[in-house]
């Protein structure tokens, strides 16, 4: 298992084309991959891989969450993932 944490930035937050962009990437890599809004103490870690579940997760700006994957290619999959919110997804 491999995590980081980081802050959402862009201004729409995790949801439509960003969430679209974030669970496309999420999706080329084998590992179980999880987002977790650290922000809300009963906020369970949902699926990277699904867009139903990030946009469930209603993951705003300045949110703190944690990315976590568990696989042959957790490290490669978390450090893009947070390297693309870090970006701001383009934004």
């Amino acid at each position: 298992m491999y995590s980081k944490t980081t802050t959402i930035k862009n201004e729409t937050g995790l949801h439509a084309r960003p969430a679209h962009d974030f669970v496309n990437a999420a999706k080329k890599y084998s590992s179980k991959i999880t987002i977790k809004n650290l922000d809300d103490a009963e906020a369970e870690a949902a699926n990277a891989k699904s867009m139903v579940m990030i946009l469930a997760e209603g993951i705003a700006k300045d949110t703190h969450v944690e990315v976590a994957a568990d696989g042959s290619d957790e490290k490669e999959a978390v450090e893009e993932l947070i390297a693309l919110i870090d970006s701001g997804f383009g934004e």
